[in-house]
């Protein structure tokens, strides 16, 4: 067991008529005027970056950890601009956009003030009954911005939460057709949803981390991984197996252009066209995870802009605030909100508590407003060059087995898997935070970064690359 700090306050009660705020175990916090403050009279805290640290290693459970954690986590004091600064006063420049969300960067003053504006009205207020101003500024926004005739918003806690729904949508909406047989999915090989119980069924079944799931997940149809480059023979692998399926389909599900924590792989735009006529063609109806993809991280303001087409049910997410708090919302035609409810439950069988919260609607409302002026286009492109051209030099490299580039992401896939521990430490050596998974190295920085900036991601991620390389060495010769 761990040392403790236990901080007990004397007890404090303050009437703040006259007084805006009031300092409390080292913290200020702002009060607005005639509420009472009331403050615990027994707090516990850590007191310094070690015992966070142990506190952490004791009660913490990381995503996709274990305990002990394989690597401990570096603890973080503070974010501003593109910089992660650590507890011990260093700072490191963030590639990930703090897994892709992040897009403008730690602590933007627009964002930061939508924020607080919003905690001077109401931070949660319940949305079954009731509605609220963010809430339905938001909804109008991103109607206007996602491809026609989507016209319908539902919000969720969570990407993952949002393809819950999607998945429920296109369930609900073949059962109120009267058409209850059709409740499967069909997706691609390769591909990542999420890691709740509906979106890992749509997850690779075999390489990737939802396989132990096999056998209690619903059993979904895969065709093939979609290739790089346009192949008229997997479209007709994708018609063949619509064709053989489509009495049980409800939806086909992909990621549009580029496959996420799945691989990161990316294929043509008109892969999707095909993909559109044949859903028209054998009645299903087609979902589009945006998830990653989605508010410019391609090169466009959506995946399916690239293709000029758009799917019946949409999954946004991830940047929609920003990175700032949890949201995320499934967009679905007018044709299908009005068939679900015209059927047997009346609606859409879903409803979080937290849906709709409106702090965080109107975070995504500042968030999706500082891409109105398009300046993100150019910045998304020059990250692309920049990255294109710094990751040049590993492409040769023995081990290296692909390098690729596209809109603001990039990406160095070995031929064994990353050496976790040896990648991290030369990265964060080079002042970059990275986090690769499975065989890649990848990075999909904040737009706000400057030229110099995407230059050290790229050194970064070369530097990774030759220390895992270099790590794993032995075991790959010893293997030969």
């Amino acid at each position: 067991m761990s040392a403790r700090v236990f901080v007990t306050p004397p007890p404090y009660t303050a009437c703040v008529r006259s007084c805006t705020s009031f300092r409390c175990l080292g913290y200020s916090v702002s009060t607005p005027a005639l509420y009472v403050v009331q403050v615990a009279h027994r707090k516990e805290v850590a007191v310094d970056a070690a015992q966070i640290a142990d506190l952490d290693a004791e009660h913490v459970w990381h995503p996709y950890g274990g305990f002990p954690a394989s690597t401990p986590p570096r603890v973080v004091a503070s974010c501003a601009g593109t910089r992660i600064v650590l507890a011990d006063g260093s700072e490191l420049l963030d590639g990930m956009s703090s897994w892709w969300a992040a897009i403008h960067g730690y602590a933007h003053p627009v964002l930061d003030a939508a924020a607080t504006r919003q905690l001077g009205a109401m931070s949660h207020v319940m949305f079954g009954g009731l509605t609220h101003q963010p809430a339905v500024a938001l909804a109008a926004r991103l109607v206007e911005l996602t491809p026609e005739p989507l016209t319908k918003v539902f919000f969720a806690d969570s990407g993952s939460v949002s393809v819950e729904v999607a998945v429920k949508t296109a369930i609900q909406f073949q059962r109120s057709l009267g058409r209850p047989e059709k409740r499967r999915l069909l997706t691609w090989r390769g591909g990542y949803h999420g890691d709740t119980f509906a979106p890992m069924s749509v997850c690779d079944p075999e390489g990737g981390m939802h396989a132990m799931w096999r056998g209690v997940l619903t059993e979904q149809v895969f065709v093939g991984a979609p290739p790089r480059d346009f192949d008229p023979a997997y479209v007709a692998e994708l018609e063949a197996a619509l064709a053989a399926h489509a009495h049980e389909l409800a939806a086909v599900i992909v990621e549009p252009i580029v496959q996420g924590a799945g691989g990161m792989r990316f294929h043509d735009p008109r892969l999707l066209v095909e993909l559109r006529r044949l859903c028209d063609e054998y009645d299903v109806l087609l979902i589009c995870d945006e998830i990653a993809t989605g508010f410019g991280r391609t090169g466009e303001l959506f995946a399916v802009d690239h293709a000029g087409i758009s799917p019946d049910v949409m999954c946004v997410g991830k940047a929609l605030t920003g990175g700032y708090l949890t949201l995320a919302a499934t967009l679905t035609t007018g044709r299908v909100a009005e068939v679900i409810s015209a059927g047997e439950a009346g609606g859409l069988a879903h409803g979080p508590t937290f849906m709709a919260n409106p702090l965080a609607c109107a975070v995504a409302g500042a968030s999706l407003s500082l891409l109105d002026d398009g300046a993100w286009r150019e910045r998304v492109a020059m990250i692309g060059d920049r990255l294109a051209a710094g990751l040049a030099e590993v492409s040769g490299l023995p081990g290296v087995a692909d390098v690729r580039t596209l809109g603001a992401i990039g990406v160095v896939e070995l031929d064994r898997a990353v050496d976790m521990v040896a990648a991290t430490d030369a990265a964060v050596a080079c002042g970059v935070w990275l986090r690769p998974f499975g065989k890649l190295i990848y990075a999909m920085p904040p737009y706000i970064c400057t030229e110099a900036e995407v230059d050290a991601v790229a050194a970064g991620m070369a530097a990774a690359a030759r220390a895992s390389l270099a790590a794993t060495a032995d075991a790959v010769a010893g293997v030969a």
